[in-house]
């Protein structure tokens, strides 16, 4: 994106203009992230009595068995962790959408700065429980940070209008798996660890909420189209990762994050705060746009349904072969 005022967000504002109005809504809300972000240590979260040597340094090296997590646990843990390492990628989006000036550069660095923190804990719990394999972690890392991010939002854009949107669901997306992963854990080592994370990822769902909800306000007709653009083509920022799609099948089939919960815990909840369907202020544009929107939605709806139906089945075959093997 260019910030010399020639690129457009709309017919009367360009990119320039309108991060300019929007930033007394970033400061404000920075202020208010910084008043409510509580203080808090990686180290504290992790069972360090826990940690012994590998066998560079005379210990022993990872079997699966020294893990007492799940396979579901394992898998959603790494895509949770992998997803938080692609943090450079973030940060460069999110400074190329939001520009490195005043309160926007000061709640880039604070932003990435929390965020950092989620991975170190993380890494740093799985590595001292021996909950996966750490080589095959580190390998994943490295493919992840290597291919990087370049369009999570899917729509080839990269102006600020779709960055606020996409971040507003994407921030709660996170919210929901850091939360579900952590019960499935069956640790209350790690579900205290990662209802932590899931606090921060909060915080900065809501000031990115605000800033979308200001920005509906100074442009309606282009704010929605940025939003519709988004739901239509939304998806997780790790996509790229090693065995995404495996991890991301169990993560669903078990309920860590599925459909239902994008639906019903992130969509819906963020559209019914912005009033989407209740706003007078679009144009022809904008009231078509939130047809296209209503469409998906009923699509996705659907979607939920026959999803849940096929993974009812696929649980209920996958218990009776158990039941058959331990007869």
């Amino acid at each position: 994106m260019d910030y010399d005022g020639t690129t457009t967000v709309g017919k009367s504002m360009t990119s320039l203009e309108l991060l300019r109005e929007l930033e007394p809504v970033a400061e404000d809300n920075l202020n208010r992230h910084l008043s409510l972000a509580k203080e808090w240590h990686p180290h504290d979260y992790v069972p360090w009595s826990e940690g012994r040597n590998f066998a560079a340094m005379g210990g022993i090296d990872w079997e699966p068995e020294q893990s007492r997590l799940s396979p579901v646990a394992r898998a959603a843990m790494v895509t949770n962790l992998l997803t938080e390492d692609n943090l450079p990628s973030y940060h460069r989006l999110i400074s190329d959408a939001f520009s490195r000036d005043r309160a926007w550069g000061t709640w880039v660095d604070r932003w990435t700065a929390e965020e950092n923190r989620h991975g170190i804990a993380i890494r740093d719990y799985l590595v001292v429980t021996r909950g996966v394999d750490p080589v095959a972690l580190e390998n994943a890392r490295m493919i992840c940070v290597s291919q990087g991010v370049d369009d999570p939002t899917g729509t080839g854009d990269h102006s600020v209008l779709p960055g606020v949107a996409y971040v507003t669901f994407q921030e709660l997306a996170t919210r929901v798996s850091h939360r579900n992963t952590g019960r499935v854990c069956e640790d209350p080592i790690a579900d205290r660890m990662l209802a932590r994370i899931a606090t921060d990822e909060n915080l900065h769902m809501v000031f990115y909420r605000n800033i979308c909800a200001a920005a509906l306000d100074l442009a309606p007709d282009d704010t929605l189209q940025a939003i519709t653009d988004v739901i239509l083509n939304f998806r997780m920022p790790g996509a790229g990762m090693p065995d995404f799609r495996r991890n991301s099948v169990l993560i669903a089939k078990h309920g860590i994050y599925d459909l239902r919960q994008h639906l019903d815990d992130v969509l819906l909840p963020i559209l019914r705060k912005w009033n989407i369907f209740e706003r007078t202020d679009f144009t022809a544009r904008g009231d078509q746009l939130r047809e296209t929107l209503a469409t998906h939605l009923d699509h996705l709806a659907k979607d939920v349904l026959r999803f849940e139906e096929q993974r009812d089945r696929a649980l209920a075959r996958e218990a009776a072969r158990r039941d058959r093997e331990s007869a």
